[in-house]
């Protein structure tokens, strides 16, 4: 029977049950109502950045459509004055 004790490898065998220890503590910790806080915050803080970047990127948004507008008016109005210069050379 002793020699069965002899094969196992003892470091191994602790390091395990030390794994399993901590990773049972980790749960209980984890799931515990400072913990539960500590998320519900963060969470918070995310949604709370995600409203300002939204309110960013409208903002960007809406420019680039002024920006896009007054792009092609100018467009149409370059394309109407040389519509005119090319009438005005025919004649």
């Amino acid at each position: 029977m002793l020699k069965c004790f002899e094969c196992i490898d003892w470091k191994k065998t602790g390091i395990f049950a030390a794994g399993v220890l901590f990773g049972t503590a980790g749960i209980k910790l984890l799931s515990s109502k400072d913990a539960k806080k500590v998320y519900t915050s963060c969470t918070a803080a995310a949604l709370r950045a995600k409203s300002c970047v939204m309110k960013t990127a409208a903002a960007i948004q809406e420019n680039a459509e002024d920006i896009y507008a007054e792009a092609q008016q100018i467009n149409e109005e370059r394309a109407a004055a040389e519509a005119e210069a090319e009438v005005s050379d025919e004649i």
